[in-house]
């Protein structure tokens, strides 16, 4: 028997491409929690809020921190240094210049690889800030908090 079979066109149902719906028809289904719950947070999102709790924390002892910026990079930028293991920075500071403020910067994938929880992760990520506000502002650490080092 010679019967020639075209083809299907590619499209919903079986078959090859993409699948629009599931196999009981019923599509894709929604969010696992809602925006407003801490579980739909990002990993960044989560770690800039570490950030800004600690900044907040710092800014009712030290008022002209509201004149620096505070960013979170995801790592560092290597510009020509080569570091080794150790010498991977959690932080820096840019000095202010004409027109821009200085700022303080925390690097969130340094800061992550050397915690295992949240609770450790927000002590080292308060640690980076006040180290690095000490920096900028050319203080010890425990000048600039006085309960650094003790968590």
């Amino acid at each position: 028997m010679d019967s020639s079979v075209t083809p299907r066109a590619a499209g919903p149902g079986p078959g090859p491409g993409p699948r629009r719906r599931d196999r009981h028809g019923r599509g894709m289904r929604g969010p696992i929690a809602p925006p407003q719950v801490p579980l739909a947070a990002s990993r960044a999102e989560t770690f800039a809020d570490l950030v800004q709790d600690s900044v907040e924390r710092l800014e009712r002892r030290w008022p002209q921190l509201a004149d620096i910026d505070f960013l979170v990079l995801d790592v560092p930028r290597l510009d020509g240094r080569a570091w080794s293991d150790e010498a991977v920075p959690l932080g820096g500071t840019v000095a202010a210049r004409e027109g821009r403020p200085a700022r303080v910067v925390i690097y969130r994938r340094p800061v992550e690889i050397r915690t295992k929880g949240r609770d450790e992760r927000a002590a080292l990520v308060h640690e980076v800030v006040v180290e690095q506000v000490a920096e900028l502002l050319g203080l010890t650490p425990e000048t600039v908090d006085p309960r650094y080092g003790e968590d």
